[in-house]
Order: structure tokens, then C-alpha cells, then sequence
């Protein structure tokens, strides 16, 4: 038989020997930043014991963006760590940019590591001539050259199906029970929930730290804006803890508070995964009658959050790190929370 007979391995990557490769074994990545929340992004590599990749993030005189990848992804697996908070629009343009770079730099696969997902309050038509802007932001990413997802506590579960790449939608209950079983009296705490709609998000860490659950039943007139209408369940004497996705305002907050404490409520705290806070938040939530808002660093803590004095960050940096592993590595996710 001539050489030319000869049977060649394939062209393209060469697969490792097999005494090399071991069940799990995490393949060769790469972690990218956005500007959105850079010590997050750092916390996470500490905790992967992996080096921020070198990568420039910039604005030109005009305000446009600029990337550049300052080393080599071609065949890696790429996250990028980046929260579409405010200033919403640019920490959009920036992921969809850096999704490009990767993208023409030959990245095997790339993961977008999406903290807070901006505009998921708009996952539905509320009214006739609206848009459903989750959707479309879902689409931008997709088509970008995303080719999976990794996010935490999404508004609504429904926005998973909006993207049509695989996406894995993580829990912050499993930290936040942990903080409350090691700061709390929660052998007399009650779970509340501020709405109807998060009956599911409370029941699930009212589970979890074996606690009764109660729900604040209010009216909302204007965006914005809610006002208390009744307490579903006994709080009297109780240690309570509302439980939310989203703290914008503050307002639902402030009014459900009041409320409890005026059922006779012993104390009022506040678990919120994605401390938004927008406008004069923050003054409101220091000058009520909350003991405490205890919210994780989705999005980058601002300097009134740092000092106000019953507000709290816990760090997500740990989970998110145990799920990009994970991803890495082609093991489970959702064993997490098991």
C-alpha cells in the first residue's frame, strides 16, 4: 500500500491521548470582562484561580465602543462576565461587541455570563402597541454569536424560552438562606412575599430555612408606585423577610414593611437578588423602618449603597464561579441547587 494510502487522522483539533483525558476533566477557558462589574468579574476568577483576560474595553471621542482581545482565544472556551445594568444600553452594546471580537478571534465557544438581564421587566405585553423588549434583547444576544447563557434569578422563569441557545438561570436562594440561618433569628422568621406573582420565588426559601410564608395583596396605580392593600397570613411577633428579584424604587419595599410592622410584626428584613436602586432609593430605603436590605453584587454596589447604614452586599462571585466550572467541564448545573 503506497503512503498515500495510508489512512490520516482528520483535519482540525487533535483529540488528547486517552490516558489524558479523565471523566470531568474542565477543558482549557477564558474569562472576559465587560465594564459593568469588574471586581465581580474579579472576585469570580479568584475564586477559579484563573487570570482576567488581558482585553480592552474603551470609548472612542464620540462615545462609540471599542474592543480589542489583547491575547489568544482561537479554539477556547470564552465567558464573558458582564450585567446589562446602568447604563443599560451601553453594557448591551458592550456584551454584543465583545461577543463580535471573540467571535471573529475564532473562540471555540462563547458563554455570556449575564449577572442582572436589563430589560427583563418587559417579558410580556402589558398593553396593545408594546413591545416584549426581553424578547428582542434575548434575539440581539443570540444572533451576536452567543452560544450559551448564564445568568441569575430572571423576572420571570418564561425568559429562558426566549432564548433559543441553551440558558441556565441560577438561584440566589441558596445564599441568601445561608446568610439568614447565620445572622437571623429564623427559627421565628416568616417569608414574605411582597406580590402574588413571587408566591413561587418565597416559597422556595421559606423551604429551604423551614419557615411559614406569608404575602403582602397590593394594588399598583402607576409604575413606579404600589400601595399596600392587605397581609395574607399572621406576622404578629414574627421576624419577617421579604423576599425579591428586583429592588428598583424602593416603594414596595417601604409600603410592605409599614405594613407588617403595623400587623404587629416584630422586626422586617429584605432579601433582594439585583439591588437596581435607581433615582432616590437608597435615601428611602435608609430613612424606613427596614432593618435591613441584604442584596447581592449583580450589579455593581454604587457608593450611597456602601454607606447606607441597613444596606448589605453578599457576594454572588462564588456560585457564579461554581457554575462556569461547571459549564467549563460539562457537568451539571442545576446539581447546584439539589
Amino acid at each position: 500500500m503506497s503512503p498515500s494510502k495510508l489512512s490520516r487522522p482528520p483535519l482540525g483539533r487533535l483529540a488528547l491521548p486517552a490516558f489524558l483525558v479523565r471523566p470531568g476533566m474542565p477543558s482549557s477557558f477564558k474569562v472576559v470582562a465587560g465594564n459593568s462589574n469588574r471586581a465581580l468579574a474579579e472576585a469570580i476568577c479568584g475564586h477559579l484561580d484563573v487570570p482576567l483576560a488581558r482585553a480592552q474595553v474603551r470609548r472612542f471621542a464620540d462615545m462609540e465602543i471599542f474592543v480589542e482581545i489583547q491575547e489568544n482565544v482561537r479554539g477556547q472556551d470564552v465567558f464573558i462576565i458582564q450585567s446589562t445594568s446602568f447604563p443599560t444600553n451601553d453594557h448591551l452594546m458592550e456584551l454584543l461587541i465583545i461577543t463580535d471580537a471573540l467571535r471573529r478571534s475564532s473562540a471555540r465557544r462563547i458563554t455570556a455570563v449575564i449577572p442582572y438581564f436589563g430589560y427583563a421587566r418587559q417579558d410580556r405585553r402589558a398593553s396593545g402597541r408594546t413591545p416584549i423588549s426581553a424578547k428582542l434583547v434575548a434575539n440581539l444576544i443570540t444572533h451576536a454569536g452567543v452560544d450559551r447563557v448564564l445568568t441569575l434569578d430572571l423576572h420571570a422563569g418564561q425568559i429562558q424560552g426566549f432564548f433559543d441557545i441553551p440558558t441556565d438561570n441560577l438561584f440566589g436562594a441558596p445564599l441568601m438562606a445561608r446568610d439568614i440561618k447565620d445572622r437571623l433569628d429564623w427559627k421565628n422568621a416568616m417569608v414574605v412575599s411582597p406580590d402574588v406573582g413571587g408566591v413561587v420565588r418565597a416559597r422556595a426559601l421559606a423551604k429551604r430555612i423551614d419557615a411559614q410564608l406569608a404575602i403582602v395583596d397590593k394594588r399598583r396605580d402607576r409604575p413606579g408606585e404600589s400601595e399596600v392593600m392587605n397581609i395574607i397570613g399572621s406576622v404578629e411577633g414574627r421576624s419577617c423577610i421579604l423576599l425579591d428579584d428586583i429592588v428598583d424604587s424602593g416603594g414596595t419595599l417601604v409600603n410592605a414593611a409599614e405594613a407588617l410592622l403595623a400587623q404587629g410584626a416584630k422586626e422586617v428584613y429584605a432579601y433582594i437578588t439585583h439591588g437596581v436602586l435607581s433615582g432616590g432609593a437608597v435615601a428611602r430605603i435608609a430613612s424606613s423602618k427596614l432593618k435591613e436590605l441584604v442584596i447581592t453584587d449583580s450589579i455593581m454596589p454604587t457608593e450611597a449603597v456602601k454607606v447606607a447604614r441597613n444596606i448589605r452586599v453578599i457576594s454572588i462571585a462564588g456560585l457564579m464561579g461554581e457554575a462556569i466550572e461547571r459549564t467549563a467541564s460539562e457537568s451539571s448545573v442545576s446539581s447546584l441547587f439539589d
